[in-house]
This record gives C-alpha cells, structure tokens and sequence, in this order.
C-alpha cells in the first residue's frame, strides 16, 4: 500500500464514526462483538503489548471510513495468530470499537511506533482471497485513491462479513468429575453434542453474561473451542435434504410388479417413490419427492430403512436450466480464417510465453472476433490455466457464453450484477474453490477471486459500461490488464471500434495489433443518410423519417428478416409542458426535465432517479393543456405498433434490464425469430450477431454528438458503427438508415464513407493538442453540496490549493476549472467540477482529497 499507519489515532476514529454509518464495525454489545469477556488478545489502550508478545507484525485494511487513498494499518498477532495468512478476515480494535478487517500483508517490519493487536481471526474455509485477488486490491487502490476496505468488499458476495457470530464447539476432552454436579456447565456441554452452535443460540435464562463467562471457563479447561465465524446469510451456501436408497431399498424397488416385500406392504406412492429413486443414480431432494408422492413418503422410507437423508449444498446456478441449444452451434464451414489463424497464433504465443502484453483485435463488425476468443480460451485451458472473460453488458453476452459452453464444454461461472446475492455468492464460491476453468462477466468479474489466470479477453473494449461510477471508480478494462500483468497472462481486447486511447497505443506500438479485414459472412451493408431537417420541412414530425417507414414496411418477415431500431434515449417523452404558459416538469432536486414513460405512467429523473406522477393540470397555471415532446425508445416502439400492427415488437432499454431475467428473455426472442422488430438504446448495438437482420435504423444520431465531452464524437462513431454492423450479417443484403440534423459532421461522414483511419487520426491529434489519454490522464475531482455558493467556494479553494501545489512542484499537470457540472444540481446537492490534466496528475493529490470531494481517476465523461 501507498500508506501504512499503526493502528487509529481517536480522531481516525471519531472521523469514521462521523462519516460511515454503514462502516462494518462489530457494535458493543451485539451477538457479532467480541467484547471484553469474549476472550482473544485483550483490548489496546493507544500502548502496545510487551515485545516478548508480539510474535509479528500484519498490514490490516480496516472496513471503516478514512481519506481517500490506499490506507491500511499496520497490528500485531501473538504466538496464537502467528499463522493468520492474508487474505484472512480479522477483528481488531479500531479507535473505540471493534471492526472487522482483512489482513493484506504478514511478516511486515517493526514500524517502531505502539501498536494495537489483531483481537481474533474470524474462521472460514481458509483466507476469503486468493494472493492474486490482494495484490489487485493494492493496485486497484493505490490507481484509483480508494480505501482499500471498500475495494476488497467488492471484491466479495454482497454482505459476507455483514455478521459474525462467536461460536462454541464442544472438545473431545473427557468431563472432570468437580462439573458434573454444575448445572449451567453440564446444559452447555449436552447442548454442544450435536455439533457447533452460536453463542446467542445457547443462552438461557442465566443470562448473556453468565452464559459468555461459563463458555470462557469451559475453553479455559479445554472442554469447549470458542471462535469467531462469518454467519450464515444470504451470501452463505444453502442446503437441503437428499434421499437416497440403501441396499434394502434397492432390492425391494427391483422386485417385479406385483411380488410384495417382507413385512407392511408398500403403498403405491412409496412404491412410485422408490421407482424414482432407483431411477437416480446419486439421490434425489426430499423436496422433490414430497411434492411428487406426498409429504410423508421422505420419512415413511426412512424410518423403513429403504432410504436414507442427507444434508448437501444445494448450488445456485445462473446457468441452471439453460440450454445451449442452436444458439451455442457453430456455424457450418467456420473455419477459422487466415486473419483470425494470425490473431489465435499470437494470443497462443502471448499464453505460452506468459506475455502479459495487450493484443488488439479489432476490425470490421462481423469479421469473427468471438471465434479467436473461443480458439484463445481453449489454448488457455489447453496450458493448465483458466480464463477470464469481460463483457460489456452479459444480457447481449449470453450468445457468448452460450458458443463457449456448447464448444469448449468446461465448467463455466457466469458473475454479474442482476444476479441474486445468493447466486453471487455461490458463483463466488465455485470460482474462489478453483472448480470453474472459464468465468464469464460484465466489470463485476475482474474482481472474481481468481488464484490463478492465463488469458483475460476483454470484450468491446471500448464500451463506457467498464467504467464504474461509484468507488472504487475503476475502469474494468485497464484492470484487466493490471491483473493480466500479475499473473503474467495474456490479454486480447477486442473491439471493431476500440477506443481512441487503445488504437493510439497501437499505432505507436505499445500494444500489439491484429486485424480482421473482412467479414466471414454477408457483405457490408448499405448505409444511407436521412437529414431530418428535410423531414422536418415535409411536415413530417413523427420520430420516423419516410424513408425508414418505407423499409419496414417492405421487410419480408415471411423469409425471416428482422430490424433492429436504436435510439439512445428512453422513455416517451423527453420533455413535458404546458401549451399555456410554457412550464416543464423538472426534478426538483436536480432540476433537469422528467421524461415521460408511459409503460409505468410515471415521470422519472434520469440523473437521480426520482419519480413523479403525470401531471392533469399545468402545477403553475392550472391549465390541462399538457403536452408531450420528444420521444425516445418507448415512444419508438409505440408508433412501430401502431403504423405496423402485424409486426412483433421488442424494446430493450434500461428499463427493461432492471426487471431481473426480462432482458435475456427479450434477446432470445429476438435471436429466436418471436419478435421481428428490437427497438433499444444502445444495448442493442451490442453483441448481437443475428444473420436475419436486414434493416437497422438510427433514429437519432444526434443525442450525444453535440454535448460538452470530448469523448462525444468518438462515442458516436462507434454507436454508429457498431449498430450498422448488426446489418447484413447472413445471406440477405443488408440496409443501415441514420437519422440526423448534421449530416456533414465528419462522424457522419466518416460513418458514411467507412473512413475509420480518418476518424481515429482526427482525434488522436486532436488528444494530442490539449493532452487527453492516450497522451496525458485525468482526474476529475467534483464536489457536491446543498448550498449552490458553499459548493462554488469550495471549488475555488480546491483549485487555487492544486495550482499552487503544481507550481511549486514544477509538475506538468494543468488544472482546469472550478466550473459547474454539466448537470449542475442532482438529488439536492450543487456540483463543481476541477478537471487535472497531465502526465501524473494523481500525484498532484498526494492521496489528500476526501469529504465532500469525489475523485474520478480517468474518468469516461467530463461532464
């Protein structure tokens, strides 16, 4: 780590308590806080023990509040913890209470300052984290200042290490005679027969005190084990009861029909029962068979002796109950081309070698990327070592993961954020025991608790969704690639429209570069330009141009075409006002208009998430003249139904991904031929490699071209590019439409002409005149309060303070600002913005930035 204190000072702690509600701290008094008669290391006083008890020293990260950067603690362990390896999760004391903390580093120097002990271990299936998964951790911390608390919880099941319980586990040391006559001790030990039971659990009505004080004597006598354990929950793993058939009842369900077995006769659902589980050769859930034959059947077999239970982890599997089917096949004659030979070659040469050297593989939409991952991957696995697949969004990915399941055949862990905690959890479980050979995610899966990695593929690498927007603020794909650099493995990005900072770093050579010219299937597709200002003109004020009705009305779903429709933009309306005095319903908090969507007939901020209902009557004038302007994909999908009644419309958008399994549902039904038109944001323009799409229309290109970023024409490009390229990708000639105010942008332009070289060589000068990535980074440092003057001052000050420094520095870093956020008000607070530019601006901060500011390191957007 950057930092390593000793222990807390109190005003370490009292700025955590002041500023961390949700800090995981084990509160006084609670079942989960190892208080002053719980036993371990006594508690520290700010002094540190006798040297001849300090058997080491341990760097913990602390999950409690603290400025920004890559803080950890340095503790002591006695000779009882002197094993504690990292990764491990412990208690120390931290200010005036307890926290839980995972230790990150052993046998560190004596800092020659007090130190405060490690208080206990809490117990689990060996450390939480692999070493690999702790030295990502430090670099994820020290690149993006964030405590390295809260990268580590990320790195773990939601909520693992929200509770502990202290738990007590009966020795098989004999009882001394002078117990048998006490009472209390006696209860305990008979209750601790049957196996390990929490402290809360066992306390009676003697009290809390008294049962924690006979467990301490009982452990001192070595009669009783006493440890900390993370509890169960939602995270841990879930069981259920299994049966399966002895030798008995093996025999009585072979005998023929009719023969009856020695003793009572059978009853025909215990006999049905039996038939079943004959039929299973490792048992079947109680469950299951109660359900089927009747809920006494399970224990009517039992206590005959024909079956028997047992307790087994039942797996929860996001994979469950999905087949491959057709859409994992691999086309017929993919052979592997003479390009995509080149690109396999080399990630094979990068594996072997242990090269950890990025490859680009770029190249037109549709030129065969996912068949050199999935030729990339079983090189991997071929070498003994497992992979690690990013994609930008695992809704549109699971074509992907459908291919690699149907072709590679090897346990697959799929990690995501609409997966249950459970499912999480158990996916984390699988993945950290080394039972998976390929883990599959969005962002989320980079931090999967890998020991070991030989290929990282990241997929649409350009694609703004690997940038987190809450800490840790890291860019998944720039952490790939660190965590490729750890484990010496190799890493492929892939993109037919890489981002500006990656295809510079190919052209200069610092990343390697393979290309896939052409495409293996269908030809490009014919892109015409619609200037809406002509549209407009016509009268035409509909969302569709004429031109784009015309080609939907002339797809021929009869021979299986199909058209995807995207605009970047959701909801009905995009604006709601009154014809009378011109009032639009803003968000109160951020004051930025509410759009209109009319499958939940509701207005919704899209900045803070805020809703409000529709409005009858103008709130200022009273009138009931509302009306709607704009539109986006519902209002799209909207006037497809009504124009095209026979057409079977879709919509993916955001909305629709919050409703979990909706979006997967929805692209198979699209993949599968149910649905003849897609309308979505730009979800849609990803990872969709369906042959029958014919058409695909842009209904406006101009929704982010012109906002204040300089990353607004490249994300253009490549959403153009990227949804034309979903066209044409069978044996049906395919048609792009875009839609725009300015067709002679050069975006435009160079979409037309396919000049990509053109477009990439405009920005990259462009990044070079003013020092943006590839030749400079940035941090984007925002403040946010409730008064708009404070939020201002603050700003100013912040800035002075880093031009001060940087001159006296004499660092090349420029520092831009203060200047108001592009949404300058959200949920309450005003915004500044202080952009550093420069080639080490994170220096500049000396990891010194905390409340109220936020620090973005390489930010996606300035705005």
């Amino acid at each position: 780590m950057g930092r390593t204190r000793t222990g807390d000072s109190g005003s370490d702690a009292r700025e955590a308590r002041a500023t961390d509600p949700g800090s995981r701290h084990v509160p006084e008094g609670s079942p989960g806080r190892p208080d002053a008669t719980s036993g371990g290391a006594p508690a520290a006083t700010g002094g540190r023990d006798a040297p001849s008890g300090i058997a080491g020293f341990v760097e913990v990260a602390v999950d409690a509040a603290g400025a920004a950067g890559d803080r950890a603690y340095t503790y002591h362990v006695g000779d009882p913890l002197r094993d504690v390896a990292p990764g491990e999760a412990v208690i120390v004391d931290f200010g005036r209470r307890r926290a839980i903390g995972i230790v990150l580093a052993v046998g560190l120097d004596d800092p020659g300052l007090p130190t405060k002990p490690v208080v206990a271990r809490v117990r689990a299936d060996g450390p939480l984290l692999p070493p690999l998964s702790i030295a990502l951790a430090r670099s994820i911390a020290a690149t993006y200042l964030a405590p390295a608390a809260i990268v580590l919880r990320a790195m773990l099941p939601p909520g693992l290490l929200e509770r502990i319980d202290l738990v007590a586990e009966r020795t098989p040391v004999s009882v001394p005679a002078d117990l048998a006559a006490d009472r209390i001790a006696a209860d305990l030990l008979a209750r601790l027969e049957d196996g390990p039971r929490a402290v809360p659990s066992l306390v009676g009505g003697d009290g809390r005190a008294t049962t924690l004080r006979r467990l301490r004597d009982l452990e001192a006598r070595g009669l009783v084990a006493l440890a900390w354990e993370i509890s169960a929950s939602g995270s841990g793993p879930r069981y259920e009861r299994w049966l399966s058939l002895t030798l008995e009842g093996r025999r009585v369900a072979a005998l023929p029909e009719g023969e009856r077995p020695p003793g009572r006769p059978l009853g025909p659902r215990q006999r049905a029962a039996l038939l079943e589980l004959l039929a299973a050769d490792d048992g079947l859930p109680a469950a299951r068979i109660a359900v089927a034959h009747g809920g006494s059947v399970p224990v009517g077999l039992v206590r005959r002796a024909l079956a028997v239970a047992d307790v087994r982890e039942r797996e929860r599997r996001p994979l469950a109950g999905r087949d491959p089917g057709a859409r994992g096949a691999r086309p017929s004659g993919a052979d592997l081309s003479p390009e995509q030979a080149i690109a396999v070659a080399a990630i094979a040469v990068a594996i072997e070698e242990r090269d950890p050297g990025p490859i680009l593989v770029d190249g037109v939409t549709g030129g065969g990327r996912t068949a050199v991952y999935a030729e990339a991957i079983a090189a991997c696995l071929r070498a003994g070592r497992p992979a690690l697949v990013l994609v930008p969004e695992i809704a549109l990915a699971m074509p992907l993961v459908d291919r690699l399941r149907s072709e590679l055949g090897v346990p697959i862990a799929l990690l995501h954020s609409g997966l249950g905690d459970g499912e999480r959890a158990d996916e984390w479980r699988r993945i950290r025991a080394g039972d998976v050979d390929v883990v599959v995610g969005t962002r989320l899966a980079v931090l999967a608790p890998l020991a070991d990695v030989g290929l990282v593929v990241v997929d649409e690498e350009h694609d703004g969704a690997y940038k987190s927007d809450r800490t840790p603020r890291l860019q998944a794909r720039d952490t790939a690639m660190r965590l490729a650099g750890l484990a010496r493995a190799a890493v492929v990005l892939g993109s037919a429209t890489p981002s500006v900072e990656t295809y510079g770093r190919a052209a200069d050579g610092t990343f390697a570069r393979v290309t896939l010219p052409a495409r293996l299937l269908g030809a490009p597709p014919a892109i015409d330009i619609v200037d809406l200002r002509l549209e407009l003109a016509e009268g035409n004020r509909g969302l569709l141009s004429g031109l784009l009705v015309d080609a939907l009305a002339a797809l021929d779903t009869a021979a299986g075409e199909r058209s995807i429709l995207v605009m970047n933009r959701r909801g009905a309306a995009s604006v709601v006002l009154c014809r009378d005095c011109g009032h639009a319903e803003t968000c109160p908090d951020c004051d930025r208009p509410l759009v209109y969507h009319e499958a939940a007939a509701v207005l919704r901020c899209h900045h803070c998430g805020a809703s409000a209902p529709v409005p009858h009557r103008c709130r200022e004038c009273g009138s009931a003249r509302i009306r709607y302007l704009g539109g986006g994909t519902e209002r799209i999908e909207r006037e497809v139904r009504e124009r095209f009644p026979d057409l079977r419309v879709g919509r993916l958008d955001r909305d629709v991904v919050e409703r979990r399994g909706e979006a997967v549902r929805v692209v198979d039904a699209f993949a599968d031929g149910r649905l003849d038109v897609l309308v979505g944001t730009s979800l849609v323009t990803k990872g969709l490699d369906i042959p029958e799409v014919t058409l695909v229309g842009v209904v406006s290109a101009d929704v982010a071209l012109l906002l204040p970023d300089e990353k607004a024409a490249e994300r253009t490009y490549q959403l153009l590019v990227q949804a034309i390229g979903r066209a044409g990708r069978g044996e049906m000639a395919g048609r792009a439409i875009v839609q725009t105010y300015a067709p002679d942008h050069p975006v435009m332009r160079a979409v037309q002409t396919g000049d990509a070289e053109g477009f990439y060589a405009a920005e990259l000068e462009l990044r070079r005149r003013i020092g943006s990535p590839p030749f400079g980074r940035l941090v984007k440092l925002t403040v946010a309060l409730p008064e708009r003057d404070a939020a201002k001052a603050e700003a100013a000050r912040m800035a002075a303070m880093l031009r001060a420094r940087a001159a006296a520095r004499t660092t090349r870093v420029d520092v831009l600002g203060p200047a108001p956020a592009y949404v300058a008000r959200r949920a309450g607070r005003w915004r500044w913005h202080v952009v550093l530019r420069g080639t080490d601006p994170v220096a500049l901060l000396d990891g010194s930035v905390g409340a109220p500011w936020s620090v973005d390191v390489d930010p996606e957007s300035l705005l």
